[in-house]
């Protein structure tokens, strides 16, 4: 079976539906840091594991580390997420 992403992405925009099923916005980490900036005000919410969720500010940007469980919480209508992938830093 093979996994479908709950968004649309076109260059560092995300685009969630708001017609997305929220058991598709699934506990999940990726592989490198991320900077997440909101694009419009939203009632969506965002949610670190073992964390109560945040609402998510328009143009406030949020840092999200590589490793670390977190979520989506669908709000009303469509949410906009710009989404910067972070150099993965080498060890010396």
């Amino acid at each position: 079976m093979i996994d479908t992403l709950p968004f649309i992405e076109i260059g560092q925009l995300r685009t969630f539906d708001e017609a997305v099923d929220p058991s598709e916005l699934k506990w999940h980490w990726d592989e490198q840091d991320r900077l997440v900036t909101p694009t419009h005000v939203t009632d969506w919410m965002f949610q670190y594991d073992n964390k109560l969720p945040q609402p998510m500010l328009n143009n406030v940007p949020f840092f999200v580390q590589a490793g670390v469980f977190h979520r989506l919480i669908k709000g009303t209508g469509d949410l906009t997420l710009k989404v910067l992938k972070c150099q993965t830093r080498t060890k010396t």
